[in-house]
């Protein structure tokens, strides 16, 4: 029991080193050599670091030690009690335990005979004496991209048919045959005759550009084409370049082959005065051809209307009655009839014109570009109204069938004539070809899109710019809205003050003898208050001149504050030159067309181009020379001095104080 004892209390100090335990590690020292000269000889990748082996060999000699204590305690409790000569051999056997360090194992003294350091150990301590790795390489900050060009900018969004629009030359014209058909341009013997009767020996630029492309290929004349649609027709002109006879004349040529009336040919025009002019241009190139022309403006009543465009209103004809072949009118009146004519069909229609196409396209008056879109496309025959249930073919009042006509894309619509489907049958489309023509033609793509062109051929008729003398240059100033002007146009400028602009006004009337010609203002009402100013300013100096070496100016408002029959009638009067000066607002700033106004002054300056494109346009027409007036109060182009206008000044005063009686009463 003492010996146990002495034993278990023992067991934390380090115990001494059998013999058994020594040859173990001398032999596992001896294998470890042995295993290192070899491996660095062969150049094996067995890499041992000192920690390392430090570390395998204290695990060895823990696990040998807890070997050793097990068999000690196996031979104390086998061996028989002793007397006290034998514990004291035992206790002088057991001596301190002492531990070995590592290094000493590892010295050449301990290890045996000295040898050179193995590569691997250089290595790594090579490798664990580097420099730390340098930080992240540094990068540049970011930078702002630079902002896209306003070339670019124009051009997002944009129909890239509108990117291969054809130039044309504003200066390129045509000359008609003495006789015979013009083989260049597609029109016919009938109608070169006409128009060398109406005194037009020349095609203008526009003319030349869309009448060929319309007449050229025969195929293009049926009045339908359901497999085969026509393209759509974009053109984009200086004001009085033609315009109206580019779409007249093709229209009158295909038409005229027609045998039963039917509405073919829809003109929608913004004002009345230009359904007025356009028909009277109808009227002129088709004249006995035998085709009939129609007018929808509002100007009469709705019934007299129905009247004179629809045949029949009492018996429902799916294929619609006519008694217009051509129809010319306004939008507003044009959905009325949508809406309450029976029988008024547009599913016939060969051609829709939209002249003044900006400004109508800026209308959204009861949606009627959408609703006049859908009534030349065929419905499904689930759409029919249930009013609409009568047979196609109805009878008339003495029992016998009515004559009925669907256009071709519109046959599955019949009723009772049942329609079967085969994979050969071929999708049939409205024969319908939109023309577009304005000087100062829309480039917005949602209004473009939302006439559903189809295939659209643009035209573009403006000088290629010296700074940019390629075709990509000069459509590129069509899509920044840098419009042409008729290259016979002389502009002028005038600076001056608000309060001086009548003065200036009887200046260029006097000193530079402004006739024929039309002065804009902003408003009706400032219309009316120069028209009186001006008759009070003619009255005066002519009673201070005597009368006799002077004629006065004969001076008219024209506005929408006038009726019909009164603005027909000044514009006749100002065509006969009986008026030498029309002050009028914006109203006929579209499309009229006077032949000798020779000058346009801007009294109030207009805020946007494309007014002032419009206003401008009025004189200079058709090659003749014209001249624009702008007073403005900032730039500066023409100045006129107090001592140019100081004869003027005492009879301009009377004048205002005459002025202000008449408005004060």
């Amino acid at each position: 029991m003492t010996v146990i004892a002495s034993n278990v209390a023992t067991e934390g100090k380090p115990k001494e080193k059998t013999k058994a335990k020594k040859r173990y590690l001398k032999a596992k020292r001896d294998r470890r050599k042995k295993k290192q000269s070899t491996g660095d000889v062969a150049g094996t990748n067995i890499k041992v670091s000192k920690q390392d082996e430090s570390q395998q060999l204290s695990e060895d000699e823990g696990a040998a030690s807890n070997q050793d204590v097990e068999n000690d305690r196996e031979q104390v409790l086998e061996e028989p009690k002793a007397g006290p000569s034998s514990q004291k051999d035992h206790k002088e056997e057991k001596r301190p335990r002492k531990r070995q360090k590592l290094d000493q194992e590892l010295t050449p003294s301990a290890a045996g005979p000295s040898r050179e350091p193995s590569p691997v150990l250089e290595e790594t301590s090579a490798r664990s004496s580097l420099t730390p790795p340098a930080a992240l390489p540094a990068f540049p900050l970011p930078k702002r991209p630079d902002a896209p060009s306003k070339s670019t900018l124009a051009l997002q969004g944009l129909d890239k048919a509108l990117m291969e629009a054809e130039l044309v030359d504003p200066a390129k014209t045509h000359s008609l045959p003495e006789s015979g058909d013009d083989q260049e341009s597609g029109l016919s013997e009938r109608t070169v005759k006409r128009l060398k009767d109406l005194g037009i020996a020349d095609l203008f630029a526009v003319q030349t550009a869309v009448i060929p492309f319309l007449l050229a290929d025969n195929r293009q004349r049926s009045l339908y084409l359901p497999y085969d649609p026509p393209r759509d027709i974009c053109a984009s002109a200086p004001t009085g370049s033609g315009k109206t006879l580019a779409y007249v004349l093709p229209i009158v040529e295909i038409l005229s082959a027609r045998i039963i009336t039917r509405l073919r040919a829809l003109v929608v025009l913004p004002t009345r005065d230009l359904v007025n002019q356009v028909r009277e241009t109808f009227e002129a190139v088709a004249k006995g051809r035998g085709l009939k022309i129609g007018t929808a403006t509002g100007q009469h009543s709705f019934a007299h209307e129905q009247v004179q465009l629809v045949g029949d209103t009492s018996t429902y004809l799916q294929g619609g009655s006519s008694k217009v072949d051509i129809l010319i009118c306004t939008p507003g009146r044009l959905i009325d009839h949508l809406n309450g004519t029976p029988n008024f069909s547009l599913q016939h229609l060969r051609f829709l014109v939209i002249d003044e196409a900006d400004r109508l396209l800026a209308q959204s008056f009861q949606d009627w570009l959408a609703r006049v879109l859908a009534a030349t496309r065929p419905s499904s025959p689930d759409n029919i109204p249930e009013s609409a249930a009568s047979p196609s073919l109805s009878t008339s009042s003495h029992g016998l069938p009515y004559p009925d006509a669907l256009a071709p894309a519109y046959h599955h619509l019949i009723r009772e004539v049942a329609q079967v489907h085969t994979d050969l049958d071929e999708k049939k489309e409205s024969s319908c070809q939109k023309l577009l023509f304005s000087a100062t033609l829309t480039r917005d793509p949602s209004k473009i899109s939302a006439l559903n062109l189809r295939n659209p051929k643009y035209f573009v008729v403006q000088s290629a710019a010296e700074e940019q003398p390629t075709k990509e240059g000069a459509v590129m100033d069509i899509v920044m809205e840098k419009f042409s002007m008729p290259a016979t146009l002389t502009e002028h400028m005038i600076v001056c003050e608000t309060v001086q602009k009548p003065l200036m006004l009887f200046f260029l009337v006097h000193q530079h003898d402004v006739r024929n010609a039309l002065v804009f203002t902003k408003s009706a009402e400032s219309t009316t208050r120069l028209v009186r100013l001006f008759e009070f300013f003619e009255s005066i100096w002519a009673q201070e001149k005597n009368g006799a070496m002077h004629k006065q100016a004969a001076i008219r408002a024209y506005s929408s504050d006038l009726s019909a029959s009164d603005r027909k009638s000044i514009l006749e009067q100002f065509r006969n030159q009986e008026i030498h000066i029309l002050v009028c607002s914006d109203l006929i700033s579209r499309g009229i067309d006077i032949s000798h106004v020779s000058h346009v002054v801007s009294y109030d300056a207009p805020v946007d181009m494309r007014k002032y494109v419009h206003r401008v346009g009025r004189t200079a027409r058709a090659g003749r020379k014209g001249d624009a007036w702008t007073l403005v109060e900032e730039q500066e182009r023409m100045r006129v001095s107090e001592k140019d206008v100081a004869p003027y000044v005492p009879t301009y005063e009377k004048a205002l104080v005459k002025l202000r009686e008449v408005y004060s009463r």
